[in-house]
């Protein structure tokens, strides 16, 4: 299981490498493939609500069964996540306004956008670093397999689905060089 987070981490690693290149982009005063950025948005934003909110939650509160004193890494955690799901939604509403020809300040969407991946990078950075030998030290093989099977039931159609909506992203990424 913890091999299974670890490749999420990743793959969304290189979902965030795809959205730094239209951000730098964006940056050096160019009009980026906002389409793409949506997608990419959009991706996240369901697999967040998909994948990342119910794992982490089964998985803090095993944690707090297990080792209360992990409690205020949890907390932390859970905390940085509202706050960054609260930024994705700030930038897709701003996307949606660009993509309606909406007059909105690109600097000031590109600093945002430069903001949430650097938010989201320290928070995955946080997960491995914390969260990760949390489970790895408290959880039994059993707890481990729990939370494999905590995944929800179309999972795997979930992701296929995924796949089949954002067909520029999945273009992009094939593309695109793992990130070091």
């Amino acid at each position: 299981m913890l091999k299974q987070l670890r490749r999420d981490h990743a793959n969304m690693a290189r979902i965030l490498h795809v959205l730094q290149l239209k951000q730098k982009t964006l940056a050096q005063g160019e009009r980026p493939n906002f389409q793409l950025v949506r997608e990419v948005v959009d991706y996240i934003l369901d697999y967040m609500a998909g994948f990342t909110l119910p794992l982490e939650q089964i998985c803090t509160d095993r944690l707090k069964e297990l080792a209360p004193e992990s409690e205020a890494v949890a907390e932390q955690l859970s905390g940085d996540y509202r706050k960054l799901k609260a930024r994705l939604t700030r930038l897709s509403r701003d996307i949606d306004m660009i993509l309606m020809d909406v007059a909105i300040p690109m600097d000031q969407f590109a600093d945002d956008l430069k903001q949430y991946l650097d938010s989201h990078r320290a928070y995955l950075r946080q997960e491995r670093e914390e969260l990760f030998p949390l489970i790895s030290e408290h959880f039994s093989d059993e707890d481990l397999d729990r939370l494999a099977h905590a995944l929800p039931e179309n999972a795997t159609a979930e992701l296929e689905r995924l796949q089949a909506a954002y067909p520029e992203l999945y273009a992009e990424l094939r593309e695109e060089p793992v990130p070091a």
